[in-house]
């Protein structure tokens, strides 16, 4: 079953029942199948060179136990498609295949349960790869930013999601830029910050970098992803607090991205045994980010729903 054919909306679900399980990194499952992952369009490269890669991807965390799949273009942007030669047609076709990509996934996971795709929209400096998603403070106006994300919600609204999952933001002032882009859309969003304890990664208190999301219509869901899973709890306990919505978190395995060296380093420090107090402190979207693999979304899935 997908949400194609679910009754159920995605805003209902995420209200109703157990809390959803997302799905895991989409570059480390890539990378674990073989695929180099090293050039600046990263995961996104194979939206051009090996689309059924993804779908393999996908493919594999639901059937890991995921119910939502995050799409393959949190580095996809025509600024960074541009850099390799790709016209803005063929850029926006990129940016719907990565939908119909993880509906394809939903499609031969043949699960007995609705199935949905978020449509990831990574932040500005991911298309710089160069590590500046994780510091922010770009050196835009609110403006300009809205201006950059604007033509790419758009089309990804447009090729049919559930969810548009605004993610890994890492300044408030994003944030604002992002809320802005997708008013009027007509798609429920999710906003979830990369964080350093209870600070936005430019450094702002959380409780003020959440607080628009209480007022905006679209959000169904907020929260933390790309960070340590000990930064997790407070943030959730906060986030539910300050906006009264749904709290989504998918942090990293414990690990830290060296940008120079393009590696991760460190160790895991991700278990499963954690998201029950995640859930209980607010969270009704739970799962990983980097590193963290269909063997981690398997032992979410079973915690959340034990048989």
């Amino acid at each position: 079953m997908t949400s194609h054919t679910s009754e159920t909306t995605f805003s209902a679900a995420l209200t109703s029942g157990s809390p959803l399980v997302l799905d895991g990194g989409m570059s480390n499952q890539l990378g674990s199948a073989g695929h180099d992952l090293s050039d600046e369009l990263w995961s996104a490269r194979l939206l051009v060179e090996q689309p059924e890669a993804i779908v393999d991807a996908h493919l594999a965390y639901f059937r890991a136990g995921a119910d939502v799949a995050i799409t393959s273009s949190y580095q996809a942007t025509f600024e960074g498609f541009a850099k390799r030669g790709i016209g803005h047609e063929r850029a926006a076709e990129l940016l719907a295949l990565s939908v119909e990509l993880a509906r394809e996934a939903a499609r031969r996971a043949e699960a007995q349960r609705p199935l949905w795709v978020a449509a990831s929209v990574g932040p500005y400096g991911a298309m710089l790869a160069d590590g500046s998603e994780y510091r922010g403070r770009y050196g835009l106006s609110v403006d300009e930013l809205e201006r950059f994300h604007r033509p790419r919600v758009e089309v990804l609204a447009a090729a049919g999601p559930d969810v548009l999952a605004l993610e890994t933001v890492p300044d408030a002032d994003e944030a604002e830029a992002l809320l802005r882009a997708v008013r009027g859309l007509g798609v429920p969003v999710w906003l979830s910050y990369s964080v350093a304890g209870e600070l936005t990664r430019a450094g702002q208190p959380l409780a003020e970098a959440f607080a628009p999301a209480a007022e905006a219509d679209e959000v169904v869901a907020v929260g933390v992803n790309c960070c340590v899973p000990e930064d997790v709890e407070g943030a959730v306990e906060l986030a539910a607090r300050v906006t009264g919505k749904p709290v989504v978190v998918y942090p990293n395995s414990g690990e830290v991205w060296d940008a120079d060296a393009r590696a991760w380093t460190g160790s895991s420090s991700f278990s499963a045994g954690q998201v029950t107090g995640w859930r209980d402190a607010g969270a009704r979207l739970i799962g990983g980010c980097c590193r963290v693999g269909p063997g981690a979304i398997t032992s979410i899935a079973r915690t959340l729903n034990p048989a």
